[in-house]
């Protein structure tokens, strides 16, 4: 059976990797024959752009798998690669094998759903670990459809879906897995990583936190200025700022936040020349909880609102539902003094709210970023070479984007992923795989090499001892000698 050949224990899972590629395919079918279906989720805007944004990757990447699988692989019967060894170990036989941890549970949130849950998902595949797949209840139209689709078209006994909340997934985490690949926040990410500790199992984080923005003003032209507000409005009002990426907030010297806040008023008339709540390229909050905690995000706010605000409730009224829960792209201009204690600066965001940070200089913006948890991204604009190095030098980040946002998720060639709160593994393709493989180690030593280890044994001799010191006396070079290469 199928089954049985991606049993890890039975050692088949990775003695060809026709199986995988195959499912792969299949993957990449699931999404071509159901993309009108899978982006039917109610948000006119979200319907629109689920195309492009969502189902197009993941069935490029499952091609893209698909045809570069062999290569992550490595030759042979076995995933891995051999390892020529030199000296007196050059007769014997070394290889690094990638081996399929096992069954992997796949936990995934609602604001991405196709790509956040399909795109690991092909890593699973590509590696050989079959998966559980629990997307998020709050997203039940797609979690269902998803619980359908899936064993029409993968092997349903090594792919299925779990449906249902905090009970189910309460269970599914008391049972022992091979890896969790979780994507989400950090106060869920603390909950599954505690059950994880129970059985020590591997996990890879894909969280998210305060991804700021830093613009550096005294290199920027006005032009330069208009195209930087351009991208920063536009990354922070796709879908509707709830995306793990979205820029947070804005570091920016006093001089420059007046034509900073007047090209972002010129980019959302561009975007939303009737308004964004009237708009079908603008997206909604998801649920009626995030609705209210980000009105109260508005309510609390000590900072000044200089773009948007507006909410709509659409309570009984034609917009009632999904449409009603619109926030308009907000601009808060935080005071400086009292900023620290500010509830836009505590916490993700996930809202189209962006706030601005004064800062006295470049110096302070990093300092600033460096004091708070490390983010996903950062988000820097400046034309200053000697900027951009200070900038990675000083901060640490999973990624880091100057002068654009979002592209970091375009480019399949670098990797994706965050570092301590923001998370860590990474993601796409090649390694995402590497995160559901291990390294295995295997050594063979001939036995006619058995006249070398004749010293080894006991008694031990002088000889034997002496060839054993001999081995451990390694010239040391000198500083100066180092310091000379």
């Amino acid at each position: 059976m199928r089954r049985d050949r991606r049993n890890p224990r039975a050692g088949g899972l990775n003695d060809r990797n026709d199986f995988s590629t195959f499912d792969l395919r299949q993957r990449r079918q699931l999404g071509v024959k159901n993309a009108p279906p899978t982006g039917a989720s109610g948000w006119r805007a979200a319907a629109r752009r689920a195309n492009p944004a969502e189902i197009g990757a993941v069935i490029d990447r499952a091609l893209k798998s698909a045809r570069e699988l062999e290569a992550w692989v490595g030759g042979g019967a076995d995933m891995g690669e051999d390892v020529k060894l030199a000296g007196w170990q050059a007769g014997w036989k070394a290889r690094v094998e990638k081996k399929a941890k096992g069954v992997v549970l796949i936990i995934s949130p609602w604001n991405y759903p196709i790509t956040l849950t399909l795109q690991p998902l092909c890593g699973a595949i590509a590696a050989g670990c079959p998966a559980l797949i629990k997307p998020s209840e709050v997203v039940p139209t797609f979690s269902k459809l998803l619980a359908e689709l899936v064993p029409k078209y993968l092997d349903p006994t090594a792919y299925r879906v779990a449906l249902g909340g905090v009970p189910e997934i309460t269970r599914i985490l008391e049972l022992k897995w091979a890896h969790i690949f979780y994507t989400g926040n950090g106060r869920v990410a603390r909950i599954i990583s505690a059950a994880a500790a129970n059985h020590l199992t591997p996990m890879t984080l894909e969280l998210g936190g305060k991804s700021p923005v830093i613009i550096d003003g005294a290199n920027l032209g006005e032009e330069e200025m208009r195209v930087a507000a351009r991208r920063i409005v536009w990354g922070k009002v796709n879908n509707a700022g709830q995306i793990c990426v979205a820029p947070d907030y804005v570091l920016i010297e006093p001089a420059y936040i007046p034509q900073f806040i007047s090209a972002c008023r010129a980019a959302l008339e561009s975007f939303f020349p009737n308004g964004a709540l009237n708009s079908d390229d603008y997206g909604r909050i998801v649920s009626e909880a995030h609705f209210a905690r980000v009105k109260g995000l508005l309510r609390e706010t000590k900072g000044r609102v200089v773009i948007g605000g507006g909410v709509l409730d659409g309570s009984g009224g034609p917009q009632e539902g999904a449409r009603a829960r619109g926030v308009e792209p907000t601009v808060v201009l935080l005071d400086e003094a009292t900023a620290a204690d500010d509830v836009l600066l505590q916490d993700e965001l996930f809202a189209p709210i962006l706030p601005i940070l004064p800062v006295a200089s470049m110096s302070a913006a990093l300092e600033y970023v460096w004091a708070h948890e490390h983010p996903l991204v950062i988000y820097a604009f400046t034309e200053s070479d000697e900027v951009k190095r200070e900038v990675k030098e000083g901060t640490m980040s999973g990624n880091m984007v100057f002068n654009d946002t979002f592209n970091q998720l375009s480019v399949d060639e670098i990797p994706f992923g965050g570092v301590g709160e923001s998370g860590y593994g990474r993601q796409p393709l090649k390694w995402t795989f590497e995160e559901f493989v291990y390294l295995r180690s295997v050594l063979e030593v001939p036995f006619n090499e058995e006249p070398k280890f004749g010293g080894r044994y006991p008694p031990s001799s002088k000889e034997s001892l002496d060839f054993f010191e001999g081995c451990l006396k390694v010239p040391i070079p000198s500083v100066e000698e180092l310091g000379g290469r």
